[in-house]
């Protein structure tokens, strides 16, 4: 028989929802079907899937940890990295290739519950903490570790925002015949700037490197860029704006704290400018410093109980992916530890209640 929607039975059976005429039919279907009913308790989730949140949940899956990863892309900034050097195990490895090893052990060798979302608020609940993803789905845990790493910074200058995609780039593009043999500016001093500088080497015409700093990177790589003849470095130099009509044309540059400026040539601009830490999520719970970072103990736990952190996202010393590894491996060990003792609270409160009052459920 047709059943009404807003007169129906309601049942959910393998995300679809079913209406029925009466309980029993939904009982009787109920019992004949097997359903896979999404869980939503988990004892610890992570959110964020770089480098350090895939090892952490690999090490949590390794301790038998009740855990869920909730991540918007599995690899994070490290799939940006075209050259990592001296990764334990690698003299040289690119960035896709480590985070497709990474998510072949998380999936394969060490399987824990995840999904591909995006966190959009995390809030204190009375039995640990409420993660609400994207399209409002729920989920609960007793500890939370966060892992959702930096975003990139603009410039914050004239003509960026009109020039975007259209010759200004903030990480690798795949496409290099845009730029051959045509003038470029790369604007930054760290590794990623310097890495870029010799992605693009041999590609383009000519590439100026502007750092508002002295170049910052390893020793290693700025001599091997110091030494391309068709490299131009303006250290302590600042873009002030991008130049050009309907394309991209040059830029605009001038001296940090000096009068003195210059317009480069260039058909495309690398920005790679450094990272702002993604912790807007947890800014109103936890301690950060003046650069937004996590603040962290050295287990990783935070100024709130229960949540700790790791990886780019803290003020931990050194924005490695080796280190965030380390760090997501840290986290979860840590977090083990702060269940365990959790439970063993627990245990002890139910251990001297008066004699004839109800257990407090199991943790």
């Amino acid at each position: 028989m047709e059943v009404q929607k807003d007169t129906g039975i309601r049942a959910e059976c393998d995300n679809t929802v079913h209406y029925f005429c009466s309980e029993g039919c939904r009982d009787k279907f109920l019992q004949e079907k097997t359903c896979k009913r999404p869980r939503t308790l988990y004892d610890l989730i992570i959110v964020g899937g770089g480098p350090a949140g895939l090892t952490a949940a690999v090490y949590a899956a390794t301790m038998k940890m009740d855990a869920f990863l909730i991540a918007k892309d599995l690899g994070g900034q490290a799939v940006d990295s075209t050259k990592i050097e001296n990764y334990m195990g690698y003299d040289f490895i690119t960035g896709p290739q480590l985070i497709e090893k990474f998510q072949e052990q998380l999936v394969r060798s060490h399987y824990i519950d995840h999904v591909i979302s995006e966190v959009e608020k995390i809030e204190p609940a009375d039995d640990g903490f409420r993660v609400i993803a994207s399209e409002l789905k729920t989920y609960s845990a007793k500890a939370v570790i966060i892992t959702t790493g930096m975003a990139r910074r603009t410039l914050g200058v004239e003509g960026e925002e009109r020039f975007q995609r259209k010759g200004v780039f903030y990480g690798n593009i795949q496409d290099l015949s845009f730029i051959q043999d045509k003038d470029v500016v790369v604007a930054g001093g760290g590794n990623s700037a310097l890495q870029m500088v010799e992605n693009l080497h041999g590609v383009t015409a000519r590439i100026n490197l502007v750092s508002a700093t002295e170049l910052t990177g390893d020793a290693m790589i700025i001599e091997r860029v110091r030494g391309l003849g068709d490299v131009g470095i303006y250290e302590e130099y600042k873009v002030v704006e991008f130049l050009g009509d309907v394309a991209l044309a040059g830029v605009s540059i001038r001296k940090m704290a000096g009068e003195e400026t210059a317009s480069l040539p260039a058909e495309g601009v690398f920005i790679s400018i450094g990272f702002k830490p993604n912790s807007g999520l947890v800014t109103r719970l936890v301690d950060v410093n003046d650069r937004g970072e996590i603040i962290i103990q050295p287990d990783c736990s935070t100024t709130y109980p229960g949540i700790f952190a790791a990886g780019d996202i803290t003020n931990a010393f050194g924005k490695r992916i080796i280190i965030a590894s380390g760090e997501g491996a840290k986290a979860a060990l840590a977090a083990k530890q702060y269940l365990l003792d959790l439970r063993k609270r627990h245990v002890a409160a139910v251990c001297v209640l008066p004699a004839g009052t109800a257990r407090a459920e199991r943790l």
